[in-house]
This record gives structure tokens, sequence and C-alpha cells, in this order.
């Protein structure tokens, strides 16, 4: 395995970790996933800062173990700059899909990949 692969692997575990219900749901394990600089415009178009969201996710949708769970499939990544891996995703919640983009850095600090940037764009049910 590539040091390239290596890093998209660790991206793509972070990803798939901030759609657990246990990390959603915890602020401390979302801490360490989400960069202090993080932002997100979401499938609503709302900005979310690092603070806002660390408050309003356990609240989203796929924060509860009994409710419905995201559904990622085609997660695909690469490396634009050492420390900085892109990741392009599908996800399904309750029915509703959305195209996925994340930004994730090594944080210099030694705390790791973190979530830099996210965005996400519904896709509306006729759609391919």
């Amino acid at each position: 395995m590539s040091h390239e692969s290596d890093e998209v692997n660790e991206a793509v575990a972070g990803e798939l970790r901030l759609m657990a219900p246990n990390v959603r749901t915890s602020r401390s394990l979302a801490r360490e996933l989400l960069d202090p600089e993080f932002v997100e415009v979401g499938a609503s178009g709302r900005r979310w800062t690092y603070e806002q969201m660390l408050a309003a996710l356990p609240d989203m949708a796929g924060s509860s173990e009994e409710g419905p769970q995201y559904q990622p499939s085609d997660i695909a990544g690469g490396v634009l700059a050492p420390g900085l891996v892109h990741l392009t995703y599908e996800t399904v919640i309750d029915g509703r899909r959305a195209r996925r983009s994340s930004l994730w850095r090594k944080r210099s600090d030694g705390t790791g990949w973190r979530m830099y940037y996210h965005q996400a764009t519904p896709v509306p049910p006729e759609v391919e």
C-alpha cells in the first residue's frame, strides 16, 4: 500500500466514523474528527461552523442507533498535497440521496486527520 493510499484510507476511516451514531452523539468523539477551522455547506444550503456543528450533531439525522443510518457508497479519494485529502461519495439516509465532498487535513500538532471542509448536495429522486 502506498503512502498516498494510507492517507486516503485514514480520511475514509474518519469520514465513516463521523457517520456513526455513537460519534455523532459524543461531542468529544466528534471533536477528534472535526478541524477547529471546520466549515460545512449542508444539503440544506446552511453554512455550519465547527462550534455550530458540534452543538447540532447529536440531534441531526443519523445520530440515533434506532433511527435511519447513513448508507455511503462510491467513496473515492485523492491526495491534493501532503497532508490534504479530498473525498467524494454518495449517501442515502431515510430515502434522501446526497453527493458529498470533504477535505481532510493532517494536523501539524500531532492530533491526526480532521475534516476541514464538507459539502453536501441533495440529489433529486429522478436523477440517476
